[in-house]
């Protein structure tokens, strides 16, 4: 199995969140591995909720979206699977060939999932205040991955120093926490930032549900980009709006990979246009006579005319051709060359 962060590797990950879009069911979260894979992600997420351990029976309702759970804290009861159906998940990603992740919302979380050797810690907006569960994750060396979605300077400041306090490896992501995101609340521009101020992979936690705000965080160089991912926008959660569909991440990943290997091969451009000189004959025009001309007569621009092919006196040299005299007598439509006209003494 790969790790998070590759020696030297430059390329851009794309995790696959999967979120609360299982619905409880550990049938679609095994499903959701799979589908994840085959799009090519490079993780995928899911979320590890212990509600006794992180919540209350008096948490109100962001979105009352759900006809089956009397209460936000009801829902994550649901949402929740034992830690041999994590285990189970973290196995099955393996042999996916797919780095398994999963945010933690409590300590007894943490737990699990360090008991599962997680690739990499990933620490939700909600959590970023939360600085013994951070110190907790990167007290494993593992990298832990920070999402801003909730966060000032200050909340990121002591984040990150927690994390490089103990060694461990810090990632931080460009978040704004809505659900669906419009594209002026991205905050495409905070990538440099975060890179400037932090010195670390950064990268764009998207809740758009379109593939645009990826493909433009990737052209800017990100090094991650974390999408929630649903089978249909039909499918039932809090989270579909924001997601896309399967096949929608196949072409984030195939889009960020093609972007990322542009900006790894910077052209240079009179090099390639001598690489392309072939081309540039065969699609490039050349001088011809644009009527019949006689012999010892001074050509006028109306005399000229612009061809394919690029084989003969190049299009840039038209307007110097203007007043010589001709050789010898020529047709219409006829390409010239150098040897068709006299070489008269400067003046």
């Amino acid at each position: 199995m790969p790790t998070w962060f590759e020696n030297g590797e430059r390329r851009c990950r794309i995790i696959a969140e999967v979120g609360q879009n299982h619905d409880g069911s550990l049938g679609a979260a095994h499903a959701y591995i799979d589908a994840a894979a085959r799009a090519g992600a490079d993780a995928v997420k899911f979320q590890t909720h212990i509600a006794a351990a992180e919540s209350t029976p008096g948490e109100p309702w962001r979105v009352r979206f759900s006809r089956q759970d009397s209460t936000r804290y009801d829902y994550w009861k649901r949402m929740e699977f034992s830690a041999e159906q994590w285990r189970g998940l973290a196995e099955h990603a393996a042999e996916a060939g797919i780095i398994f992740l999963s945010s933690a919302f409590s300590m007894e979380a943490v737990e699990l999932l360090d008991s599962l050797e997680v690739a990499a810690w990933k620490v939700g907006a909600g959590e970023i205040t939360n600085l013994p569960m951070i110190e907790r994750m990167a007290a494993t060396g593992r990298p832990v991955l920070l999402s801003s979605g909730l966060a000032d300077w200050a909340d990121l400041d002591r984040a990150v120093e927690r994390v490089e306090r103990r060694g461990a490896p810090v990632g931080v992501f460009q978040c704004t926490t809505a659900y669906p995101c419009p594209p002026e609340r991205l905050g495409l521009n905070v990538l440099a930032e975060l890179r400037s101020r932090y010195g670390c992979p950064v990268g764009l936690s998207d809740h758009s549900g379109a593939i645009y705000a990826g493909l433009a965080a990737a052209a800017l160089g990100a090094d991650m980009i974390e999408v929630h991912v649903a089978f249909s926008r039909e499918c039932f959660g809090p989270d579909v709006p924001a997601s896309l569909t399967t096949a929608e991440l196949k072409q984030l990943v195939e889009g960020a990979a093609f972007i990322r290997r542009a900006l790894d091969n910077p052209v240079d451009k009179a090099a390639l246009a001598g690489e392309l000189s072939d081309l540039r004959r065969i699609f490039g025009k050349s001088v011809y006579a644009a009527r019949p001309l006689d012999a010892g007569c001074r050509v006028t621009l109306q005399d000229l005319t612009l061809r394919k092919p690029g084989t003969g006196i190049p299009a840039t040299a038209l307007d110097s051709l203007v007043n010589r005299r001709l050789r010898r007598p020529v047709a219409a439509l006829e390409m010239l060359s150098e040897n068709d006209f006299e070489h008269e003494a400067q003046a």
